[in-house]
């Protein structure tokens, strides 16, 4: 197989590429259409729910943990199917998304949404593990969850309905094990979705100019010259309301130290960042993989110490 047909239909920012190539074309397709080929989007939405599982002060809950790492694989890429399907004439018109398999063709709209439902599925069976009332806030996000693609249609601002969306898993780690302490559960969520907020800007600067063209709205364009500012702005607003919730839940200012490494790595993406190198703001955003990992390791530690 020559080098060209290997990789035909490979969208620019996957990652894995040699396994992704190695597939016949149509897992390949169903692959990359569930973003299998990019687990940053299921890492994302998966410390969420550890940092609530964790923080609730039951240990490692390692079945709990495992169901919902489970379930943020199969749930983010059955938003990424669903994504695709609403997105698909948008998608053709922007150079870093017209080779997905639904815009370019590649997979039916009737094929992804039997693989939208597949997906669905499993997320079903990580439903059925938990109790009612985690079962009830879970179902809860699904409105938001349908509302999203157009977002990016009718507000400069999508990424604030994305830090809502993204962070529910918070939500749901917490409300299986204990309801109380409200106050700081909400504020640790707020912080959490100005995070997203964050580094979902980072994210939307590969498009800037596509987007501009084709008349999507995003926080990066938006904010225009001051993304940056911007960007570190709603890191400052998510570190803030974390150290706030961890001060709600525990006062004792020596758990905020724990948070203080996660702290430092939000700023090292800021000091770095570099709005007008094109790989830049991939890596950055990437980089919230271990954002994500410092901050479910403070909950560990302030909830079960």
């Amino acid at each position: 197989m020559s080098d060209t047909s290997a990789t035909s239909g490979i969208v620019p920012d996957t990652q894995h590429r040699g396994v992704i190539a190695r597939l016949p074309q149509f897992p390949r397709d169903l692959a990359q259409l569930a973003r299998f080929d990019r687990p940053i989007g299921w890492w994302l939405l998966f410390w969420p729910c550890a940092w609530g599982v964790w923080l609730a002060g039951a240990g490692w809950q390692f079945g709990l943990v495992a169901w919902l790492l489970v379930g943020s694989i199969a749930m983010r890429g059955a938003g990424c199917v669903y994504n695709d399907i609403v997105d698909a004439g948008l998608d053709r018109q922007v150079a870093r998304t017209a080779a997905r398999p639904v815009a370019s063709g590649r997979i039916s709209t009737k094929v992804a949404w039997v693989w939208l439902l597949a997906l669905c599925l499993v997320g079903l069976v990580v439903l059925l593990q938990l109790r009612p009332l985690a079962q009830g806030v879970a179902l809860a996000s699904v409105a938001l969850v349908a509302a999203y693609p157009f977002m990016k249609r009718i507000t400069w601002w999508p990424q604030a309905w994305l830090g809502m969306v993204f962070t529910w898993g918070l939500l749901v780690g917490w409300t299986q094990l204990r309801a109380d302490n409200l106050d700081a559960l909400a504020a640790i969520y707020a912080g959490a979705a100005l995070w997203v907020i964050g580094y979902d800007t980072i994210y939307a600067l590969q498009d800037r100019e596509d987007d501009a063209l084709v008349g999507i709205r995003s926080s990066a364009l938006r904010l225009g010259a001051q993304v940056k500012g911007g960007v570190a702005l709603f890191y400052c607003g998510a570190a803030a309301l974390w150290a706030l919730g961890f001060w709600l839940y525990r006062g004792d200012w020596v758990a905020l130290l724990a948070l203080l490494p996660a702290f430092a790595h939000l700023a090292w993406q800021v000091a770095t960042l570099d709005t007008n190198d094109p790989e830049n703001p991939l890596e950055r955003f990437r980089s919230n993989r271990w954002a994500g990992a410092l901050v479910a390791a403070a909950c560990f530690v302030v909830g079960n110490a």
